[in-house]
């Protein structure tokens, strides 16, 4: 992203202008229902209520052109090694594709979440961290109308209540554990492994584990067997391998049938993302939005509102995919940034989350863009009219809120009931939360990650920011042993590692 270019001064102009426009006037022109209305079969992306005219998506287009975002997003699919900073391709789009489908690896996995399905296994406990939980725990949460296996636990956090308490109702004889971390060596998830086959043998039944890794034989070394070790490609990061042996606990709790269907739509996804023209291109499109929104309108968060509470862990699922990928303060090659990149995400599914923070949204001194994202049809529940209802309910808030945050309501007379608008949002919508559906829909996200990253022009496939907390984290767990000294800590922290040593 050159900052200095006729192009990026031109979108910096009609910024400036587009603040000046009301919402509620550009509703009014009815074109844009269709103008700015994008759709891939069931699923509908409507941009109307963004800050955007069709000589501002002319620009964003010439802008995508001028980052060379079509050679990068060649270069992604031909295997190139784009993650420059590890000299790796990325790979995790192959983890769904038809070939990966019809594997010896994915029979392999298939049948071994079926014979814990078919088993006496009432409990699974799922440890990672990362990308080792949020995914699978996240789509485990989207597809929880299907879920017909063991019950599922997920545990990531190294305070140790975590592991605790989902262990406090289960019972060793009938408990497997897995343990997923792509190096095995994840401080946290190891500690949590050790915790709980210790309790697997105090409870008689010893080696009850799995490990999902790229590091099979670091698996092997630590005690899982070799028969119960499902491997995955390095090249596929961690916030993106929920479609690998990552899934694993996914594939238990709905099925290899429905898992299947999940990767489908992903791939569907990928196909569009590969082919479609950038005009017509959702990634592309909502790629270009972002960085419309943070580097041209001047907006530093995004709220991502699911009006489907099975989809309640998309926004954090979202936040550890964006900002781990694009939270970068310099480019690919290095050198240093001198503009901003992603946003904050953050977010709750609705409508709950219109009781708690959408009086700053409605009323509040930032403005915020949301993507509110909402099913028309409930899934896995009964069909008569009070279900359905409740349902439209649901929808009829969704598309409300997004009205009002953009037309908002005039009341001069009493300011403290007086609404500008002006609020931008996205609708995304779609017939059911199948798992197709769900999968279409992560991988929608993943690709819109891709495009803002490579024009930014950061490497969206490492995460070095995440290393320093933890050789931190190890240089205080050592000075707090007694095995090190504080001195190269400050003094406020050297001051409670002695308070804690005294007590």
């Amino acid at each position: 992203m050159n900052t200095d270019t006729a192009i990026h001064n031109s979108l910096q102009d009609m910024a400036v202008v587009m603040r000046q426009q009301q919402l509620a006037a550009l509703l009014d022109d009815a074109t844009r229902a269709r103008g700015f209305v994008w759709q891939l079969d069931d699923l509908r992306i409507d941009l109307s209520r963004q800050f955007l005219i069709d000589a501002v998506m002319m620009q964003l287009q010439a802008f995508a052109i001028s980052c060379g975002l079509a050679d990068k997003i060649s270069a992604l699919f031909a295997g190139e090694a784009v993650n420059v900073s590890e000299g790796r391709a990325v790979v995790h789009m192959a983890q769904r594709s038809a070939a990966r489908i019809d594997s010896d690896e994915f029979a392999g996995l298939s049948a071994f979440a079926q014979s814990v399905r078919a088993s006496h296994v009432a409990d699974v406990i799922n440890i990672g961290i990362g990308g080792s939980d949020l995914g699978p725990a996240m789509v485990s949460a989207a597809l929880a109308h299907l879920s017909s296996g063991p019950r599922l636990h997920y545990v990531s956090n190294v305070d140790p209540a975590h592991l605790h308490d989902a262990l406090r109702d289960c019972d060793p004889a009938t408990t497997l554990v897995i343990v997923t971390s792509k190096t095995f060596t994840t401080d946290e998830t190891m500690r949590n492994a050790a915790l709980a086959a210790d309790w697997l043998a105090a409870g008689g039944n010893e080696g009850a584990m799995a490990a999902v890794t790229a590091a099979p034989d670091v698996a092997a070394e630590w005690g899982i067997a070799a028969d119960r070790i499902f491997d995955f490609d390095e090249g596929v990061g961690g916030r993106y391998s929920l479609w690998s042996a990552v899934g694993l606990p996914v594939m238990i709790d709905v099925g290899a049938a429905a898992f299947t269907q999940l990767l489908q739509g992903a791939a569907a996804m990928d196909r569009h993302f590969e082919t479609a023209p950038h005009t017509e291109n959702l990634p592309v499109i909502l790629g270009l939005l972002r960085v419309w929104n943070r580097n041209f309108m001047g907006y530093p968060t995004l709220g991502i509102m699911p009006y489907d509470q099975r989809l309640a862990l998309v926004p954090a699922w979202l936040q550890q995919l964006e900002m781990e990928s694009n939270g970068k303060s310099v480019r690919a090659d290095g050198s240093v940034l001198d503009y901003a990149t992603t946003p904050v995400i953050w977010g709750a599914a609705g409508t709950g989350c219109q009781h708690s923070f959408f009086q700053a949204l409605h009323q509040g001194s930032d403005i915020v863009p949301l993507d509110i994202m909402v099913p028309l049809a409930p899934s896995g529940m009964p069909l008569d009219d009070g279900w359905q209802a409740s349902h439209r309910v649901l929808v009829a808030n969704a598309i409300a809120q997004a009205e009002a945050l953009a037309k908002g309501r005039e009341n001069h007379a009493e300011p403290h009931r007086h609404f500008a608008g002006g609020r931008p949002s996205t609708l995304i919508s779609w017939q059911a939360s199948t798992p197709y559906a769900v999968g279409r829909l992560l991988a929608l996200y993943e690709h819109v990650t891709v495009v803002s990253g490579f024009l930014w022009g950061v490497n969206s496939f490492d995460q070095w920011g995440v290393e320093l907390g933890k050789a931190m984290a190890r240089e205080v767990a050592a000075a707090l042993s007694g095995e090190a000294s504080a001195d190269g800590l400050s003094a406020t922290a050297a001051d409670l590692l002695a308070h804690l040593n005294e007590n």
